[in-house]
């Protein structure tokens, strides 16, 4: 859309979020929707803390406003309520932003540095391994109206999806490719765009084959489970108010463990050992191990084997 005129916010809008997104668009042209949307979202987030702080301005951003901002987020991670990586990519997308509004680099800032390192080998057992746990936990979802939350955390530890991917999901399409095939191909709101370049088929369980079904009726005529009077962010702030709760009081986690709980059962399946993060260390031959990390990676929407370790553990 490019710069609208008027000093504020550089010339890209009079509020704040607004501005963001105009100034996403001039990035990334017609492309990289998922890309944008991800930088839209946790820009919003960052909008909303400072605001909160009295700040409405783009102009008015300076280096501590944005340490400020990441200390807070450390908070957040200390306390369990946000994973790492989540924290970085929420700072990462304020320095794309930023960039972008300034046309220069002055207010970039160390993700790492403010919030920690990411941890990229999974030492211990994802929480929602036991799937009983989870059926409960949704279970409690559903008995309390949460039902399209509900379908998103089964979605996420059926088929190993991100939130965004669950939530996006065309779950009536979904159905029928898992009728007809026994799997799915997850392509909306994937890392990088990847789902419109690269096939992600994931095979469907007969549970998973019953969490379709009953997503499929919650859709109605929409192309996803996003509430039709809400947008993604708004639909995403609600499903993870719902869920901090749900999943405390099931002794669960976020979204990302249950991704992680599908890729431990995966992998034992695959390979007929248990995945290290659960037994401790690798017990299935290297050759099976490789080869269970070069499915995972393509199942779970990666580029890279080496990162199936932060869902599985080591291969050591």
């Amino acid at each position: 859309m490019g710069k609208v005129g008027g000093e504020r916010n550089f010339g890209y809008g009079k509020k704040m979020g607004w501005a963001g997104k105009n100034a996403l668009a001039d990035r990334y042209g017609d492309g990289h929707y998922a890309t944008r949307a991800a930088h839209v979202e946790r820009w919003g987030q960052f909008v909303s803390y400072t605001k909160r702080e009295g700040i409405k301005d783009a102009r008015a951003i300076i280096r501590e406003v944005i340490s400020t901002y990441g200390a807070y987020l450390a908070g957040q991670v200390r306390s369990g309520k946000m994973a790492v990586a989540y924290a970085q990519n929420l700072l990462s997308s304020v320095n794309v932003v930023l960039e972008t509004l300034r046309g220069d680099r002055q207010r970039q800032v160390s993700p790492a540095a403010l919030v920690g390192e990411r941890r990229h080998i999974r030492g211990s057992a994802p929480a929602g391994l036991d799937p009983k746990q989870v059926r409960a936990a949704v279970a409690a979802l559903r008995e309390r109206d949460h039902t399209r939350v509900a379908s998103v955390v089964k979605l996420t530890r059926d088929l190993g999806l991100r939130f965004r991917e669950a939530s996006l999901l065309d779950v009536r399409v979904a159905l029928t490719q898992a009728k007809a095939l026994g799997r799915v191909n997850i392509t909306a709101g994937t890392k990088g765009g990847r789902g419109r370049e690269v096939d992600r088929w994931v095979p469907v369980s007969e549970e998973t084959m019953q969490t379709l079904e009953r997503a499929a009726a919650l859709q109605n005529e929409s192309r996803n489970l996003i509430p039709s009077k809400m947008n993604y962010r708004q639909w995403r702030e609600q499903a993870y108010a719902v869920w901090r709760p749900t999943s405390t009081q099931y002794g669960l986690s976020g979204f990302h463990d249950l991704r992680a709980a599908y890729a431990c059962d995966r992998y034992a399946q695959l390979t007929g050992s248990p995945a290290p993060a659960v037994s401790g260390d690798r017990q299935a031959s290297k050759a099976a191990d490789r080869s269970a990390r070069q499915i995972l990676s393509q199942e779970l929407g990666h580029g890279r084997i080496d990162v199936v370790a932060a869902y599985v553990g080591s291969p050591r």
